[in-house]
């Protein structure tokens, strides 16, 4: 890895990731540690940083629109019975320390603060592992990504995403990709199901999205994870997440933590469904 603030992650020698930990961004834009550009084996970005089409979608990381009313997620704040609000609210996800810096991994600490208050302390573990082997048909890595969020106040927190605060469908809030945006939409698939309509908020142990010329295949590595349906857009722009509140808050008791694992297969080529489960399995085998 190189870099204080940056480090890389490398799969066979080839950097395929960047992670920034310490970004210089607007308070509007909740600034918190995110993973951009990331790549394929064969240099292909998969990500994008503060598109014009929302300014806050920050590559990879851990977005949550609604901790007690604290925003970090970024943007506006969806408000019942107001709607989408500018609101004074943002918080920030603070770099601590590395526990663990390899070049195909990292264990990071850091800090939710919002409003002068700690509210969440996070234990961030991110690995890249390669997955090229002979006879598939795309040369493929994954992005092994847990985060495990620990109330440290008095008091419950409880988590909400727009869904719960009264937007149907927006139930977004937790692990998000935000994927490389093409002429045209991605196709989005799981083992049994095709589109956008289909799939959103939906629970499937993997969802791949296809480009031109990359696939991203996305997995619930735990059981507890794959109870999250999927958050997904496409036509809008593409985006996949886990959602972490869909249709209730989340309440996260003093000194209890929340604990999410999600794999993400990044592979050159487009895959088919049997080409994406064979990668899913080898990605999360124990």
């Amino acid at each position: 890895m190189t870099g204080n603030d940056a480090p890389v992650l490398r799969v066979a020698g080839r950097p395929v990731a960047r992670y920034v930990t310490r970004p210089e961004l607007p308070p509007r834009l909740s600034p918190r540690p995110y993973l951009h550009p990331v790549t394929t084996l064969a240099g292909t970005a998969v990500t994008e940083f503060s598109p014009a089409d929302h300014l806050h979608h920050l590559g990879v990381g851990v977005a949550v629109p609604d901790v007690e009313g604290h925003n970090f997620w970024g943007g506006r704040t969806y408000v019942r019975d107001r709607g989408p609000a500018e609101l004074d609210n943002h918080g920030t996800q603070r770099h601590v320390a590395f526990q663990l810096r390899d070049p195909d991994g990292l264990v990071e600490e850091l800090r939710w603060v919002a409003a002068g208050a700690e509210l969440l302390r996070e234990r961030r573990t991110v690995a890249a592992t390669d997955l090229t082997a002979t006879g598939l048909a795309a040369t493929a890595w994954a992005l092994d990504f847990t985060f495990s969020l620990t109330n440290v106040t008095p008091d419950p927190l409880t988590i909400g995403s727009p869904a719960t605060n009264g937007r149907p469908g927006a139930a977004y809030g937790g692990f998000f990709w935000r994927a490389r945006k093409e002429s045209a939409a991605p196709r989005v698939f799981t083992a049994d199901r095709e589109g956008e309509r289909e799939i959103h908020g939906t629970r499937a142990d993997w969802l791949a999205l296809t480009g031109d010329t990359w696939s991203l295949v996305f997995a619930g590595a735990t059981e507890r994870t794959r109870r999250d349906p999927w958050f997904v857009r496409t036509e809008e722009y593409p985006g996949v997440g886990s959602s972490l509140a869909y249709d209730e808050r989340l309440t996260v008791a003093p000194g209890d933590t929340v604990v999410r694992r999600i794999v993400t297969v990044v592979a050159d080529g487009r895959l088919d469904a049997d080409g994406a489960a064979t990668l899913v399995r080898k990605a999360v085998s124990p």
